[in-house]
């Protein structure tokens, strides 16, 4: 994830994306860069619009959270059946375990 970050923060600060100058920011950043990562994700990016990819994606990551929640105001509480298979499943572990003992 570093890489892409570094190529975003390159991209919002004028900068062109290319090997030299994501090795600076990854070297700034304390992340040991690996050239072939560099250069995989510089020529990737060669012939995308980052400016359009971005706002593309802000309403798709917006929308996930809102989808994940969606019909879960709070935390459920688990039904008295599953309490039940785990009292189940308790009771028959401790049987297993004092059978082991005699």
């Amino acid at each position: 994830m570093e890489y892409v970050y570094g190529a975003m923060l390159l991209h919002k600060a004028g900068q062109d994306v290319n090997q030299a100058n994501m090795k600076k920011v990854l070297k700034a950043a304390g992340v040991k860069a690996d050239e072939a990562r560099i250069k995989a994700l510089v020529a990737a990016l060669n012939d995308v619009d980052i400016d359009k990819a971005i706002t593309q994606a802000a309403p798709v990551a917006a929308a996930a959270p809102a989808a994940a929640s969606e019909g879960k105001p709070g935390k459920e509480e688990p039904k008295e059946e599953e309490k039940e298979e785990e009292k189940v499943s308790q009771e028959e572990a401790a049987e297993g375990l004092g059978s082991l003992f005699g």
